[in-house]
């Protein structure tokens, strides 16, 4: 098998870069529903924009590749053995490139392989077939959305929708609930993958398989294919909208198995993924490993362009500001200003909050700004090069952004997903702001990262890393002002009574 290695490379490369045809046609016919001029269609802008940069640099779409995992068939008297070994190496080499960010973290020691290996990481299932050649399947599943994952056991009672039975109908209010309660946090608009019934573990198992399927596939099943159909109908009614920020753009797919179940359970299993709906599969010679057909996507047919126009339009309304950054001039901005931001900000996520938590900074962070993000970063020479950096969920730092408002005289947050009434009081008390960008665009982001003058906290790994960046004309969007005000509560009351328009 002298070609698997670099079939394997391209399958990463590519599933990594380039979103499968029926997700970016289900992106073509939802990008326009939104309402135009609101914040949701900005967002939906500057992710068809990412979705062409990425394939044009063949970088990842989202600098969050998630845990791999493969789908392996191989036919009698192949080696599965060779099989995970190749996929091990193709790995990490796709990892030493900067297609995939190194996310295999020690759960003990909390040590960063970095290189993606590691106990079950990545994730690889072997299942023998009597075809003659050997079937590759490839998910990258981010942390964010996979953090919006949920699993039902009925009945049971549910926000805004009541008592859930052991029926459909109790099934249908399940799934809705995991639509509305992932908000912005899983980089909406979403795609599920359902199982009803099974048990706890092989639930959640057959919940994700169900994301390979083609968004523009129909159920064989007559009744989950109207299930499906209605629960995307609803699902858009809810108005959650792109990034959560209120719209008529939630959901892109929802796909749906049935199991069997033992008679005292009856679990509803929702895997949840984001619009970075990356997924692709190669069928390979079983003698020589060389790529004979892909699956999802035909590398001939031409690449449609997703953006309307080159980036995201500015209009010169925008506000510009330069770190560090004065209480007048946070004070002074509101809910939905689009901000731009010129200068330096730093890098700090889950590691860097705990940090600071019980340590100084290593660096002042008065009228500082802080990017909830972990980057891919590659080393070329003595400098650091960004290879993609959009937003991490914001709400992982909830326990701890108080703090490092109130001590250290921080200005401002960019995350994803908003945050929570601790960080909003500290906001108003102290004068900071939450700035939003737009979660999976780790292209987009990635372009207005001019230099990477330094880097702290290595030893939390490059994810977790507190890197210094010189930024230009970095676009947000206030969602949380120092006059208390929070676009995400908002919404998710707003959507809260929404949803309960839909109970029967």
């Amino acid at each position: 098998m002298q070609f698997l290695e670099s079939s394997l490379l391209e399958l990463i490369t590519q599933t990594s870069a380039n979103l499968p045809p029926d997700v970016r046609a289900a992106m073509s016919r939802f990008i326009p529903a939104e309402t135009p001029g609101t914040q949701s269609a900005q967002a939906l802008s500057i992710i068809a924009s990412n979705i062409d940069m990425a394939h044009d640099d063949e970088g990842p779409i989202c600098q969050d590749t998630g845990m791999p995992t493969f789908i392996v068939h191989t036919p009698p008297g192949v080696s599965q053995i060779l099989i995970r070994r190749a996929i091990q190496n193709a790995v990490a080499e796709a990892t030493r490139r900067g297609k995939l960010r190194p996310n295999s973290v020690d759960s003990i020691t909390g040590k960063n392989s970095g290189n993606n290996l590691g106990v079950e990481t990545p994730v690889i299932h072997f299942e023998q077939w009597d075809q003659d050649q050997v079937e590759i399947r490839l998910l990258l599943k981010g942390g964010g959305c996979e953090n919006m994952n949920a699993q039902y056991s009925l009945p049971c009672e549910l926000e805004n929708l009541g008592r859930a039975d052991r029926n459909l109908e109790g099934v249908r209010k399940c799934i809705l609930h995991a639509v509305w309660q992932a908000q912005g946090h899983g980089c909406a608009p979403g795609a599920l993958g359902v199982c009803i019934g099974s048990d706890r573990a092989h639930g959640y198992a057959l919940a994700k398989s169900q994301l390979f399927r083609t968004l523009d596939d129909v159920n064989p099943d007559p009744t989950l294919a109207n299930l499906e159909a209605e629960i995307l109908e609803e699902a858009n009614r809810i108005g959650v909208g792109a990034m959560g920020f209120g719209g008529q753009v939630s959901l892109i797919g929802c796909k749906i198995a049935a199991a069997n179940r033992l008679p005292a359970c009856f679990f509803v299993s929702v895997a949840y993924d984001c619009w970075a709906f990356r997924r692709l599969g190669v069928c390979l010679d079983a003698s020589s490993g060389a790529i004979t057909r892909w699956l999802y996507r035909d590398p001939q047919r031409p690449v449609e362009r997703m953006a309307a126009g080159e980036g995201f339009p500015l209009t010169g309304r925008e506000i510009v500001l330069t770190p560090p950054l004065t209480e007048e001039a946070v004070r002074a901005l509101k809910v939905g200003d689009v901000v731009l931001i010129n200068g330096e900000i730093f890098t700090g996520r889950d590691n860097v909050h705990a940090f600071l938590m019980k340590n100084p900074p290593p660096v002042d962070l008065h009228g500082a700004v802080i990017y909830h993000c972990g980057p891919v970063m590659l080393k070329q020479g003595d400098e650091w090069v960004t290879k993609a950096a959009g937003p991490t969920t914001s709400g992982r730092e909830e326990p701890y952004e108080h703090h490092v408002i109130r001590e250290y005289g921080l200005r401002a947050v960019i995350g994803k997903g908003g945050m929570g009434a601790k960080t909003l009081a500290a906001m108003k008390e102290a004068g900071a702001v939450y700035l939003h960008a737009i979660g999976g665009a780790a292209q987009f982001y990635a372009r207005a990262i001019e230099q990477v003058p330094g880097v702290y906290l290595l030893e939390f790994g490059i994810p977790e890393a507190m890197w210094r960046m010189q930024v230009r004309n970095f676009l947000t969007i206030v969602t949380m002002d120092a006059h208390g005000n929070s676009l995400h509560a908002r919404v998710k009351q707003d959507t809260g009574e929404a949803l309960a328009a839909l109970k029967r």
